[in-house]
């Protein structure tokens, strides 16, 4: 049993644990390393194996956890970690094979490739790929490093996959990114939740504790998705369920705007007191009728008017306890991912929503810091602070505390998959882009869109490194591996859904040989030539805390302003809401501001207060189903996401027993009418086929699903890459790619069903038909 938390400190020798007889064991309050909750857990280490248990005491889960957090310790030691780094055998020839070397050998490797990548190609020959999982100090320190010591504009991040669509929306209606701009216990306060495609209930269980505590005061939940979830199952218990055709998500919500204005449940005094824009986005609305919406979506009429009644009858106008609305990757990995936001956000507005106790718009963030890696430099476009990079005095701001000339700074560069699409040249090999790539903490092999394209690119590099613990599919194919330092082992903050920033405490030491990404980019500092005045010690230090001073000062002003957070408040506090601006000498004795749980009650920060509602239009699926100008039939819609005892591209998840106990393999969720179409019943191998690729899944015969769509899930390796077969079409504004809906080919596979699930796909000539079938 876990002892009394509320006075437990940091760390604490548990009792007994000073016997000679055993190791010393302290009990260490952290955060788990997967998702935005980041839920509170209590490491107990020193001698194994570790203990894990659920921090009752953290807000955000209160004590939840999910089977990957309850299994997270278990990699800390995993066999498969990689501890020395590795190097090609023979230099240059990715077909010998991976050997081990000291950090001097690797890390001579590793300037070598860079200076004479940029002396023969220039600066942003040499590329940066992060991952949302890193910390803040780290996605910091390298957002700097990449343009200070690389003096490269060609940096983007995961994360870019993830949250650019919300970004962008939120951005442009409310003036500041923030997913969840109130708690997560808010939910439990609201009379009614609306989540658009998403499903915490699998990909966030410890989230759920609100969304029950509010059903069980009687709260309806309405759920927009195209499966039956284990969340749209309990909107269909106590509320609704709209289950439209993937991808089209944006007339859907058109419709229910035009639905609250039509019946009459637009919040007017709201609107004309703190909206601008709205009667153009209503107009706009207007052509989207509820039968029209039916006929393009699949979603009953009577389903969408009654989502609409509910969601009015629950705002605090009319007398409820208020009403919320969020949105999940579902509704926003699309081409038109960004207006599907936008969508959402008029809605909400228009029933009065945002800004007000117990209600609200929000986006669900994914990975564990997505928020905190656009915020502080790790998108092409970002400075700290949530600075553009194309602004001057931004560029000013933050050059001041790095202590060089703004001139030194590059400007925006190219968005993540449009940067993996140039590699090497791109596919005609003569593209402007990256020759040689440090990648961190990502796995694009996997979760990149149209991924076999993306390996491609990645074959094409002179040089690629990659830093990580486990030999990823994307590591195997590196010239060096260089092993990283795990979520335990290391200190630094994290950006949690609701814009919390908390403070991951070191709970042991790493193995021996294994450095941190800290010290992994203070040693290449040291090998480079760096700006005149910048000594490389001083400008990436090794030490969290000091990385986040000066992150606070590089935040100042910004939009995401951190600089009266302290790692003192963080050790006292269960962590801080940004924005929380420096009062005067922000210290342990001075008057600190109380950070911002709750945005929006007074204004938004746009330029005149005002949220800016936006007109937006649909325009149909970027690829539709049916036969292409080969002759070649894709009738099917597929779409992707998530399962609960899998994470991201499972380089972490598949290697944990129970974890793959619970999920041992990929399956492909189809209704029976299409099963039995194509003689496949349930367990059996099906292939999947686009028009970018092929893979193979195992069927799960069901009917939580509709009969023209098919749903897999993207945590798999080997034949079972889901990303080999999703479209790369951008968004314009976030360069989302399409991952959410394309068109598929299904067939049964009669092949050795479990050889064919673990080899490696055949590499075929690529056919670029993005300009097919629009």
């Amino acid at each position: 049993m876990a002892p009394t938390t509320a006075l437990l400190p940091t760390p604490v020798v548990r009792a007994g644990a000073g016997s000679s007889q055993q190791p010393v064991r302290t009990t260490t309050r952290t955060h788990c390393p997967y998702c935005s909750l980041q839920c509170g857990i209590l490491l107990t280490a020193g001698g194994r194996p570790a203990i894990l248990e659920p921090d009752p005491d953290f807000p955000t889960s209160s004590g939840g956890l999910c089977s990957k957090g309850w299994t997270a310790h278990e990699l800390l030691d995993h066999p498969e970690r990689l501890l020395t780094p590795l190097v090609r055998a023979v230099p240059g020839d990715r077909t010998s094979p991976l050997v081990e070397a000291s950090w001097e050998q690797a890390l001579d490797r590793v300037v070598e490739a860079i200076t004479g990548t940029q002396a023969r190609y220039g600066r942003d020959a040499v590329g940066v790929f992060g991952g949302g999982g890193l910390t803040n100090e780290k996605a910091y320190a390298l957002g700097k490093f990449a343009r200070v010591a690389l003096r490269t504009s060609a940096i983007d991040y995961n994360g870019r996959f993830c949250m650019s669509s919300a970004a962008g929306a939120m951005n442009r209606v409310f003036g500041v990114d923030r997913g969840l701009p109130f708690p997560l216990a808010d939910l439990a306060e609201a009379d009614a939740i609306m989540i658009t495609g998403g499903n915490p209930a699998a990909t966030m269980p410890p989230a759920m504790q609100f969304f029950d505590a509010a059903r069980a005061r009687g709260a309806s939940l309405v759920v927009v998705d195209p499966r039956r979830t284990p969340t749209a199952a309990a909107a269909a218990a106590q509320g609704v369920h709209l289950a439209p055709v993937p991808g089209t998500d944006l007339p859907l919500l058109l419709g229910m705007l035009h639905a609250a204005v039509r019946d009459g449940f637009v919040d007017r005094e709201y609107v004309d007191a703190r909206t601008t824009g709205f009667d153009a986005a209503a107009a706009a609305a207007a052509q989207w009728w509820p039968e029209r919406v039916e006929r393009t979506t699949g979603v009953p009429e009577g389903d969408l008017r009654r989502a609409v009644r509910l969601l009015a009858a629950a705002s605090t106008t009319r007398g409820g306890a208020g009403a919320v609305m969020l949105s999940g990757r579902g509704a926003e990995q699309h081409a038109n991912g960004t207006d599907t936001v936008l969508a959402q956000a008029n809605l909400a507005l228009a029933l009065g929503l945002p800004g007000r106790p117990g209600s609200g718009f929000g986006t669900v963030t994914g990975q564990g810091n997505g928020q905190g890696g656009r915020e502080h430099g790790l998108k092409a476009d970002q400075l700290p602070g949530y600075r553009s990079i194309t602004d001057p005095a931004a560029r000013a701001h933050v050059a001041g505390v790095w202590g060089v000339d703004p001139d030194v700074l590059p400007g925006p560069g190219r968005s993540a998959y449009e940067m993996l699409d140039a590699l090497g040249g791109g596919e005609s090999g003569t593209e402007p882009g990256a020759r040689t790539l440090l990648l961190l903490a990502s796995n694009p092999v996997v979760s990149a869109p149209d991924a076999e394209r993306v390996r491609r690119r990645l074959a094409a590099l002179d040089h690629l490194v990659v830093v990580d613990f486990f030999l990823s599919e994307t590591a195997a194919l590196a010239d060096v591996v260089l092993p990283t330092a795990q979520w335990a082992e290391e200190a630094g903050t994290m950006t949690n859904v609701e814009g919390r920033v908390l403070l991951r405490r070191r709970a042991l030491a790493p193995p021996d040989g294994v450095r941190d990404d800290l010290e992994l980019l203070n040693a290449l500092a040291h090998r480079l030539d760096l700006p005149a005045g910048l000594d490389a010690d001083t400008a990436f230090p090794t030490d969290p805390e000091t990385v986040f001073t000066e992150l606070r000062r590089a935040s100042a002003g910004g939009r995401a302003d951190y600089s009266g957070i302290t790692y003192g408040r963080l050790e006292a506090e269960q962590g801080v809401f940004w924005p929380c601006p420096a009062v005067e000498e922000d210290d342990d004795e001075g008057a600190v501001h109380p950070g911002t749980p709750r945005l929006f009650a007074d204004a938004f920060p746009t330029h005149d207060g005002r949220a800016q509602c936006a007109v937006v239009r649909y325009t149909p699926r970027a690829e539709r189903t049916g036969r292409d100008s080969s002759g070649e039939d894709y009738p099917y819609v597929l779409t992707t996401g998530r399962t609960m005892a899998q994470y991201q591209s499972g380089a972490q998840t598949r290697r944990v027993r129970q974890l793959v106990m619970a999920d041992p393999d990929a399956r492909a969720e189809l209704h029976p009418d299409l099963a039995r179409r194509h003689g496949v019943a349930d367990g059996d191998l099906v292939r999947l086929t686009t028009r970018r690729g092929t893979a193979l899944f195992r069927a799960r015969v069901t009917r939580d699903i509709t009969a023209g769509t098919v749903f897999v899930p993207f945590h798999w390796g080997g034949m079972s890459v889901a990303n080999a077969l999703t479209d790369t079409r951008l968004d314009p504004v976030s360069r989302m790619p399409e991952f959410k809906a394309c068109a598929v080919r299904l067939e049964r596979h009669d092949g050795d069903h479990e050889a064919d699930l673990t080899r490696e796909p055949t590499r075929e000539p690529h056919r670029d038909t993005r300009g097919e079938s629009r």
